[in-house]
């Protein structure tokens, strides 16, 4: 789905998404990729602290494609951060805005130049936000690693994740999650 390109162009074999985002998030590599034709986004998901906002940063650098983070739209549209949505109005008021984020998003796609997207844990594990994925027809990443990892790499910002702060909670709500992102299109360690 993405392939390096070399100095004097395209590289003789044409490795999938999975390869080619593997070391995205490395930053020694500054080769520049290029994605197939009509392809005009590509969705990262995973559980908190799988990567996707970093690899999906450097991926948008490397295809010179634009970055976007759907739990940012999710703060802009509501004027006030996801803790704050968890802790005043609850998870289900907070997954009504990340879908109306996201159909916004899908929206503004259709038309809009080319787009890495990270999307946050639970988007994609949430029916109607997988629906919606599947009608838009772009491919899924998940990116995944063993859920200690998740947990180490949550650990600077854990007081304003909501769902890291219970270790028991953390590994059983991974758990239940991976199911759900396995059912991406690709899958990346």
């Amino acid at each position: 789905l993405i392939s390096p390109m070399t100095a004097q162009g395209r590289d003789s074999a044409r490795p999938a998404v999975a390869p080619s985002l593997a070391g995205a998030g490395k930053r020694s590599s500054r080769r520049v990729l290029e994605a197939p034709p009509g392809v005009r986004a590509i969705f990262l998901v995973g559980f908190m602290g799988a990567g996707k906002t970093t690899v999906g940063k450097t991926l948008a650098r490397r295809l010179r494609w634009r970055f976007v983070d759907l739990d940012d739209r999710i703060r802009q549209r509501e004027g006030r951060d996801i803790p704050e949505i968890f802790r005043d109005s609850g998870e289900p008021a907070f997954r009504a805005a990340e879908t109306a984020a996201l159909k916004e998003l899908l929206k503004e796609l259709k038309t809009a130049s080319p787009h890495i997207v990270a999307l946050g844990g639970g988007a994609f594990v949430q029916p109607e936000n997988a629906q919606l994925l599947k009608h838009f027809g772009a491919p899924t990443v998940f990116l995944d690693a063993p859920v200690e990892e998740l947990r180490r790499r949550c650990k600077p910002k854990g007081k304003s994740r909501p769902l890291y702060q219970d270790v028991n909670l953390f590994r059983q709500l991974y758990e239940e999650r991976r199911s759900g992102y396995m059912a991406a299109g690709e899958r990346v360690d």
